[in-house]
């Protein structure tokens, strides 16, 4: 890291930064990881008035937010190799500054192609904030306290993610779309300038470095682009069905050949030598059922809130505001406890929690009174947040510390393929149940439910699996 300013040497330990400059970096780890998640969903809610503008139509503007998510994805696992490579600190800056001008094109793009363009640089940009952060928390944090660190991390994550409509909402009611963009522009270049000041650098590495491949990057990159796309033209009316399950198909078919090609690695590029860890393994299948559910949760809720109970917009947006305010009153709970109990327990309490949340949503009366319906959202933020941080302290801390950088893609990986399947899931079900009074909704609850405790069964195997060990 020759030629670079990092976090200072006599700040430094032999686990973790000491204070000060531990809450430095970690101030530039948040900010960060807020720009990067909210901006998955902070355009959602402009769509139609981005799409009118530019004279496209409403299925064209869908790939605003497709785009950014699709080149998160695919490029996640590539970019947390690199990571190992030539240091984590490096690439979240690299990623930042990609962030900030693709900001800057998105706020200037005169035509929708010209948008999408800039919104998947953008998403390539926010990858390389998101494939490295949890490896960075890592060294940031002593071992002691690092549970405490997963359950900031987290709580940014969940909140940076419910934040996105309320945030463009405020923005909309003063501006023109382009500053959705607009304010990343001095809010990137802060975060960079911080992270320059503060982060540290990688450790020396022991062991095995992943080896750069054109043809494994190439290959990771169709796995997830035609799962995602096929997944996307399977939640969609009419006649592409036929279409979506093809690419499903040729998506697992690249997969199969890719994970064939990574197997004997001893750093493999799609983290396979990490999967076979079984603790790890059970982690991320844990991850992806709370994240389908919670997506699931999240998109079904404001049509039952607004559309089957016809509430105002006001009205839902405050009762949804009991979802990520209870996960914020929870998850330093929850990073106190880690240690004091074991991960895979308390990860299978949260579940449970969250699926009775969900549950209880699902089976509200027709027309229930405010506190009704908050005390429901309420459980289901503070029984997600108590299984997430835990499950990510699982995630990285059984990944060997020169594969952080890999634990930490695999992270974010679980996450929007969660969110992904959530979302095709809760299109399935629109499909099938088109009316507006409710029943949609509650199906998708409960499916959500479902989720949750299947998430909850493979976090509680952990316990018995960690004995075994």
């Amino acid at each position: 890291m020759s030629g670079e300013k990092s976090a200072p040497a006599d700040q430094m330990t032999s686990d973790g930064l000491a204070q000060p400059a531990r809450g430095q970096a970690m101030l530039a780890i948040i900010l960060g990881l807020t720009l990067a998640v909210l901006d998955t969903s902070i355009v959602n809610l402009a769509l139609p008035g981005i799409a009118r503008e530019l004279h496209s139509s409403a299925a064209h503007s869908i790939w605003v937010v497709n785009a950014y998510q699709l080149a998160t994805l695919v490029t996640l696992l590539p970019l947390a190799a690199l990571g190992e490579r030539v240091g984590y600190r490096r690439v979240y800056l690299a990623g930042m500054a990609v962030f900030t001008v693709a900001s800057l094109g998105a706020m200037l793009a005169p035509t929708m192609p010209a948008l999408i363009a800039a919104r998947a640089v953008q998403g390539l940009g926010a990858s390389g904030v998101m494939a490295v952060n949890a490896a960075l928390v890592r060294l940031i944090y002593p071992r002691a306290l690092l549970g405490r660190g997963m359950a900031i991390n987290s709580l940014v994550v969940a909140t940076a993610a419910m934040a996105g409509p309320s945030v463009a909402a405020a923005i909309l009611s003063l501006a023109s779309w382009h500053w959705l963009f607009a304010m990343n522009l001095p809010l990137g270049l802060l975060v960079w300038r911080q992270a320059r000041r503060s982060l540290p650098g990688n450790p020396p590495a022991g062991g095995a470095v992943p080896r750069f491949s054109v043809v494994d990057v190439l290959l990771n990159g169709a796995m997830f682009a035609l799962l995602f796309l096929g997944g996307a033209r399977l939640g969609t009316r009419g006649d592409g069905h036929a279409a979506g399950w093809l690419l499903l198909a040729a998506g697992l078919a690249v997969g199969a050949l890719h994970l064939r090609r990574q197997w004997g690695r001893a750093a493999p590029l799609f983290p396979v030598d990490l999967v076979r860890i079984p603790v790890f393994a059970l982690s991320m299948a844990s991850s992806v059922g709370a994240f389908c559910a919670q997506m699931l949760s999240f998109l079904a809720l404001p049509f039952l809130l607004l559309e089957a109970q016809g509430r105002s917009h006001m009205e839902a947006g405050l009762l949804i505001t009991a979802w990520p305010l209870a996960t914020a009153l929870t998850a330093p709970v929850a990073g106190r406890l880690i240690g004091r109990y074991p991960d895979g327990a308390l990860g299978g309490v949260g579940m449970v929690c969250f699926a009775a949340g969900l549950l209880a949503l699902a089976l509200m009366p027709a027309h229930p009174a405010p506190w009704d319906v908050a005390w429901r959202m309420a459980l289901s933020g503070a029984g997600f947040a108590l299984f997430q941080s835990p499950n990510n302290h699982t995630i990285v801390t059984s990944a060997p510390l020169h594969r952080s950088g890999a634990a930490s893609g695999m992270l974010g990986t679980a996450r929007l393929t969660g969110q992904t399947l959530g979302a095709v899931l809760l299109a399935a079900i629109f499909a099938l149940r088109p009316g507006q009074d409710g029943s949609a909704e509650t199906l998708a609850l409960m499916v959500a439910a479902g989720c949750a405790l299947a998430a909850g069964v493979t976090s509680s195997l952990r316990v018995k699996q960690a004995a075994r060990d």
